[in-house]
């Protein structure tokens, strides 16, 4: 699975300051602690080695011992100042105990001892350093799911193993799922766990409250091409954030349920037939356009006309390309019911 950015960064300042103390240390257990590989490693080494202080002369930048990084040792020689102890403003110091003390209410710290007291340790300790500022911080979570859900959640991710979930959605319909782990997020006052899904063979996105059972298996999670980008994609709060992002209204058929599971929206409105309608706020045209596309058997109508219109040309060129010489799709017009286009809709035209 793909790397998100911040885990690697995180393990490249550990690496240096590990280093900083320990002296030199084999690749082979310097991969050992940091849970990675040993060619990752190296990469690692790679990028700190051009990595340093403003100015970035050589003599800004991190340095190492050749001759022994070619012995498979490495040895820092140079740290540029990157263990040096970290000065913190009031205001800083109030924003860490605000997150620390939002990460103490989770269930992933909550069910895990270990994390639970160094979490306990540096918000003391914070605490004690701020003074009244930290006594003016009140964060308070809405419960993210059962307790033992999201430890063995949490185990999985780190072990890298696939889960065993049984899942209910917002129609109380209860489905076994097996699924690869990505991450684990909030968003707004609720808990997500971004997998790969084998039953869906998708990736897909999970309330974790909405989990009944979850189970770790010995299974090693497996490598999904693309799969990183998806998760990044169902992280919503960069393709539904800002308050000024132009709303959209959606009506689908109930098999479509899973959308206002999966998506934050603005509201859900449950129609007498069956059907359901969301407004949501979009940043990301192109996703929304991509995601109705595949979805079309099941969207009955799309407001604004403009995006309805919008949807509907791209429809129109991706089955031109299949089959110039037939109807060239769906045709999502503002309000219209696509029950009446069977035939440019059927799944094994897409």
């Amino acid at each position: 699975m793909a790397e998100r950015a911040d885990d690697r960064l995180l393990r490249l300042l550990g690496i240096v300051a590990y280093l900083d103390g320990a002296g030199p240390v084999s690749v082979a257990d310097l991969a050992r602690r940091f849970g990675t590989t040993p060619a990752q490693i190296q990469k690692d080494v790679d990028a700190l080695w051009v990595s340093g202080t403003p100015g970035y002369w050589p003599d800004d930048l991190i340095d190492f011992d050749a001759a022994s990084i070619d012995r498979g040792v490495v040895h820092l020689t140079e740290a540029r100042g990157m263990t040096r102890p970290l000065r913190l403003g009031t205001r800083e110091a109030v924003a860490l105990v605000a997150a620390l003390r939002a990460m103490k209410a989770t269930g992933a710290v909550q069910a895990d001892p270990a994390r639970s007291a160094v979490v306990e340790s540096a918000l003391r300790k914070l605490t004690d350093a701020t003074g009244e500022a930290a006594s003016a911080v009140d964060v308070r979570l809405a419960p993210g799911g059962d307790r033992q859900v999201v430890s063995a959640i949490s185990s999985a991710l780190t072990a890298r193993h696939r889960l065993q979930i049984r899942y209910v959605t917002s129609s109380d319909v209860v489905s076994e799922r097996e699924v690869d782990p990505v991450r684990l997020h909030t968003q707004d006052e609720y808990a997500y766990l971004a997998a790969w899904c084998y039953r869906a063979a998708a990736p897909r996105t999970f309330r974790v409250d909405r989990i009944l059972e979850a189970t770790e298996t010995d299974v090693p999670v497996q490598e999904h091409p693309g799969v990183g980008e998806q998760a990044a994609e169902i992280d919503f709060a960069a393709l539904f954030a800002g308050r000024s992002s132009p709303l959209a209204t959606i009506r689908f058929a109930p098999r479509a349920r899973w959308f206002a599971e999966e998506v934050p929206v603005e509201s859900v409105r449950n129609l007498p037939d069956g059907d359901f309608e969301v407004t949501l706020r979009v940043t990301n045209p192109g996703w929304l356009r991509s995601t109705l596309i595949q979805l079309a058997p099941y969207v009955r109508s799309v407001a604004p006309a403009a995006l309805a219109d919008d949807v509907a040309g791209a429809a129109a060129e991706a089955l031109a390309l299949y089959d110039s010489g037939r109807e060239t799709g769906p045709t999502f017009g503002h309000g219209t019911d696509p029950r009446t286009r069977d035939a440019a809709t059927s799944p094994d035209r897409h």
